[in-house]
């Protein structure tokens, strides 16, 4: 009877291990000194984990021009919460292709000296983001946590998730933690012609959004800094190229002698963007080198 009860015992353990192992568990601490950048990851089994970005792109602050403005803004609010001054969660919005994430990295590269770090999460994961931010509470590094190109669809549960959390909660708890997300969305949810109808007016004249309206202003206000990005005209577009041929070793005479090649690339691309900058001056160097 012991046998059979000891072997009873042997196989429920045998059990509940496989259990285990199957369900998701507490989100670890990484090797910090690793990387200066991570990036938050599921598994099909439902484990996450901050993987180390062992390559993080050498972007910095003078390789972007055109966008001063803005840089100053973003740079100054970086600065503040790297020196424990207080500063705002960080909403970055406009064309695309413009410097919205470049700027981002280059902070980071520009400030990781200085205790700062980066956890990029994915939309689809901001959920998990209470988890993230108890493992990194207790640490003295500041960190960036990083949602490139986000927007929502009605519905989507990160939405709420990533409004209750700007609400104070974490900023308030973990002094050591920012949002920074980039969008081409200045609201974060796609805006619909229908929903100018429920605007009301009052008899002084005031206009009032109505409630579906006022849902999708309530994210995006919940950042504490706005910064805009705007297309470039065809001057600040050579200017951006002329400073991407510059840094991968063309000289001035070719850089003046590409000006029409930029200017066609742009076309046929249909953007003037950094982006396309960019690109362009990657294939031109690579065709005129050596």
């Amino acid at each position: 009877m012991n046998e059979k009860f000891e072997r009873l015992i042997e196989r429920a353990e045998q059990l509940i291990a496989r259990i285990e192992s199957v369900l998701p568990q507490p989100l670890g601490a990484p090797d910090w000194s690793a990387a200066i950048a991570w990036r938050y990851r599921k598994r099909s089994s439902g484990h996450g984990l901050l993987a180390p970005v062992r390559h993080v792109a050498d972007m910095q602050l003078a390789d972007l021009k055109e966008i001063d403005g803005q840089k100053e803004k973003i740079q100054r609010n970086t600065q503040q919460f790297v020196e424990g001054k207080p500063a705002n969660n960080v909403l970055l919005t406009g064309a695309r292709g413009t410097g919205k994430s470049s700027l981002i990295k280059a902070c980071l590269n520009a400030y990781a000296c200085e205790g700062l770090r980066l956890i990029e999460v994915d939309k689809a994961d901001l959920t998990d983001l209470p988890d993230i931010v108890d493992v990194v509470s207790g640490r003295p590094e500041k960190f960036i946590v990083f949602c490139d190109d986000l927007s929502f669809e009605d519905g989507e549960p990160g939405y709420k998730a990533l409004k209750s959390i700007l609400d104070g909660s974490v900023a308030a708890a973990t002094p050591n933690v920012l949002i920074y997300a980039t969008s081409n969305r200045r609201h974060l949810l796609p805006e619909y012609m229908a929903e100018n109808r429920t605007y009301t007016h009052t008899d002084d004249g005031e206009v009032h959004p109505g409630e579906a309206v006022e849902e999708k202003i309530s994210l995006s206000e919940r950042f504490g800094l706005w910064v805009s990005f705007y297309p470039f005209s065809q001057d600040e577009y050579l200017t951006i190229v002329a400073q991407w041929l510059s840094s991968l070793g063309v000289s001035a005479s070719a850089i003046s002698a590409a000006r029409a090649e930029a200017l066609v690339w742009a076309l046929e691309r249909g953007s003037r963007s950094g982006r396309v900058a960019y690109q362009f001056a990657r294939d031109y160097a690579g065709r005129h080198s050596g």
